[in-house]
């Protein structure tokens, strides 16, 4: 698979492991670590992400231009990868819960946050500008598409492990202080502590009063009675509930804090492989210095050529925002429907030591079906284009956002009789109530597929578009375009809270068929520049 590729592919890819790592440790409980550790409501926690997310991918759009300007390619990989282990570090020091002050601890993660997104934004696409450079000779310059799928498959291997590391970690701590994990207790924990999470009455002024207040007694409506008992199931003590929920909190926010601290080890392990690779990549700084004043005539001659490839990037990159809106609301909306509204019983997996089990878990589908699919998607494009049917790049990632709508038309299917959240709030369903984990799995398994028609043919079609003395840049500015998308997510979680579920998900549908359909429509132009 790897034979007819350059050298640097796979060192390429092993050294970006421990960037994904961290990337789907945080898709995975981000949000919920914002929630459990600050009471934040989802709409709040959706915004911190949304920015965070955004940051990432808008100051690789600033280290494309750092690396282009320096020349320096491989050190602000570098210093990308050490700065986002400060960053990891930072959220990794275990601080108490409930803070003390809650605006002060809040600054600060969030300034960890934005740490690790500078890291990033060093990292990410100057290493991605590094593997285009890999297949801008003549040899290896045809096999560009699937050399980027493979870089993303190899990649995402430490994306699914992720996943499982912060559920272990957090469920481990939560044992070795004789607690169990339940998903809806830091939410009610917070309410108690802060005196919002009422007892419906019991005893009112009529005899209908007393009926509807036993009866919430008996079928376990009541929030402060059902607040006790998920207490009891999870081992608390609950003779002084304010106590219990106070150190339910700190245990369990403990857990996530150490999660990050995984990241750490990931990031070494990461910076190990690449100096140890670092003779294989494509001396990007010579090459780019010793070329430069043939570029500089290049511009001067071929610049109507150069800006229709500059207008064909910004198209790409405009259209691409309303698929990555829709897509990452996986470690928001999708995640928290995991939380609120899915039956977690029957997915459990006991490693003796610690209880793999947690909203989270879903977080590693994604990767797995990444790491699984990608050899078929890729067998599926030679076959094609052994028969001269395959289709071009901008074709694939139209494809790829219908695709994406398909994935989000089966939410709406399956959320379509639920309750909505507010009405869940403070009394959450049964599990007898929720849907089956196999809804999330089909709609992850969807948006997979979408995701590899769009994001590594994304990286492969900017690599060949962007002229050369730009590619850093160009790289950032699909992750910049990237970054815009995610600062949209946030409107995913006010939906999320305060609209039926179906029309959240047909929001989504809407976008990506939007997406699909400019696309289309600009597809003559987008082939024609790429010929």
């Amino acid at each position: 698979m790897l034979k007819e590729h350059p050298k640097g592919l796979l060192g390429a890819a092993l050294s970006n492991m421990g960037e994904r790592f961290g990337f789907y440790t945080m898709m995975a409980i981000l949000v919920l670590f914002l929630q459990a550790k600050f009471g934040l409501s989802g709409t709040h926690a959706g915004i911190i992400y949304s920015v965070f997310y955004f940051s990432i991918y808008a100051l690789a759009f600033v280290g494309g231009l750092i690396a282009d300007k320096s020349r320096k390619y491989k050190s602000t990989i570098l210093v990308g990868l050490i700065i986002m282990a400060i960053g990891y570090v930072m959220l990794g020091f275990p601080t108490p819960t409930p803070t003390p002050n809650k605006i002060l601890f809040l600054i600060i993660s969030c300034f960890g946050l934005l740490t690790i997104a500078f890291g990033n934004g060093l990292f990410k696409g100057n290493l991605q500008a590094l593997v285009g450079q890999m297949y801008d000779n003549n040899e290896y310059s045809h096999k560009r598409d699937a050399g980027f799928s493979l870089f993303y498959m190899f990649i995402n291997v430490g994306a699914l492990f992720a996943p499982f590391t912060a559920i272990g970690i957090r469920n481990w701590w939560l044992a070795r202080h004789s607690y169990e994990y339940d998903a809806n207790l830091p939410a009610l924990c917070h309410q108690h502590v802060e005196n919002t999470l009422e007892s419906t009455k019991v005893f009112g002024t009529g005899v209908l009063d007393q009926a509807q207040g036993l009866a919430e007694k008996v079928f376990g409506l009541d929030p402060v009675s059902k607040f006790q008992n998920l207490a009891t199931e999870v081992g608390g003590q609950t003779e002084n509930l304010t106590s219990f929920a106070n150190d339910y909190l700190n245990v369990f926010t403990s857990g996530f804090h150490y999660a990050f601290i995984a990241a750490i080890g990931a990031m070494i392990v990461s910076l190990a492989i690449f100096l140890f690779n670092k003779k294989h990549f494509p001396n990007v700084d010579k090459k780019v210095a010793a070329t430069a004043a043939s570029q500089d005539t290049e511009i001067k001659m071929d610049a109507k050529e150069i800006k229709q490839r500059l207008y064909a990037l910004l198209a790409v990159f405009g259209v691409v925002i309303f698929f990555w809106f829709s897509f990452h609301q996986n470690g928001l909306t999708l995640t928290m429907f995991a939380r609120d509204y899915t039956d977690l019983s029957g997915i459990k997996i006991n490693l003796g030591f610690v209880t793999i089990q947690g909203a989270e878990i879903f977080q590693s589908i994604n990767p797995f079906f990444i790491v699984f699919l990608t050899p078929i998607i890729m067998a599926l494009f030679g076959w094609l284009r052994a028969r001269g049917k395959e289709p071009s790049t901008p074709k694939k990632i139209a494809i790829g956002m219908g695709i994406a709508a398909a994935a989000y038309v089966v939410m709406v299917i399956g959320s379509y009789d639920l309750p909505l959240y507010k009405d869940i709030q403070s009394s959450p369903l049964d599990n007898s109530l929720k849907v089956t984990p196999l809804l999330l799995i089909g709609t992850y398994f969807i948006l997979t597929v979408a995701e590899l028609f769009i994001s590594p043919l994304g990286i492969s079609f900017v690599s060949k578009v962007a002229p050369p003395h730009l590619q850093g840049l160009m790289q950032g500015g699909w992750l910049g375009a990237t970054a815009l998308g995610n600062q949209l997510l946030f409107i995913g979680a006010i939906l999320y809270e305060n609209t039926p579920l179906w029309l959240t998900w047909t929001v989504f549908v809407v976008a990506c068929l939007l997406s699909m359909i400019t696309m289309l429509a600009m597809l003559k132009w987008l082939e024609k520049i790429t010929e």
